[in-house]
């Protein structure tokens, strides 16, 4: 597993429960180390280690836990990076959607070694839509429905957004709108603050 999906585990840990609960899930994993390298690639082993430890730690299902990673991963300021990259994916809320098929290859013109589960968009009606995520990094799917309902509130819309289940590498996001300009939604600049 990369270690930069590790290390996104890490980030959300220490920035929304701080460095005492990190310290806490790498005892409860059994880890000898307190860090994981971004750029280093880890056995499965440890991926799962990991998960099962987080579920423990934070006495919630790992499902659950996973999606407040994707919200975590969309708009905590310390990961403001990645929400505007994810705002490039589209002016508007139907361009968004739209561009998540091109999710993995965006993400592997920045990191190669990084190989994210392909991502597949159904527009079945007006109104609904599903997301399939074919690829074998463990809630993968539950991540991606925290970071799209969290992108479509960024938008200004209201929509229902829930894990549709899987098996087998395959997961499916199941995504309702139910108002398109439901807010104003967040601010959003081509070119972000001037430094």
């Amino acid at each position: 597993m990369h270690g930069l999906v590790l290390k996104a585990v890490q980030l959300f840990v220490t920035d929304c429960y701080g460095a005492a609960k990190w310290a806490e899930l790498c005892a409860v994993a059994g880890f000898d180390f307190d860090d994981f390298e971004p750029m280093l690639m880890y056995d499965r082993a440890t991926g799962d280690t990991t998960l099962t430890a987080l579920e423990q730690v934070m006495r919630r299902p790992v499902a659950e836990v996973c999606e407040d990673i994707g919200t975590y991963l969309a708009s905590h300021p310390n990961t403001e990076g990645l929400r505007r990259l994810l705002r490039f994916g589209g002016a508007n809320l139907e361009e968004f959607l739209h561009s998540l098929d091109e999710l993995p290859d965006r993400v592997r013109l920045a990191m190669p070694d990084l190989i994210l589960p392909r991502v597949e968009l159904r527009e079945h009606s007006f109104h609904s839509f599903s997301l399939t995520c074919y690829g074998d990094i463990p809630g993968f799917g539950h991540v991606l429905a925290g970071l799209v309902r969290t992108m479509i509130d960024d938008y200004g819309a209201l929509a229902m957004v829930e894990h549709g289940g899987g098996g087998q590498g395959i997961e499916t996001v199941l995504i309702t709108l139910l108002e398109r300009s439901f807010t104003e939604g967040r601010d959003f600049e081509l070119w972000g603050d001037a430094a």
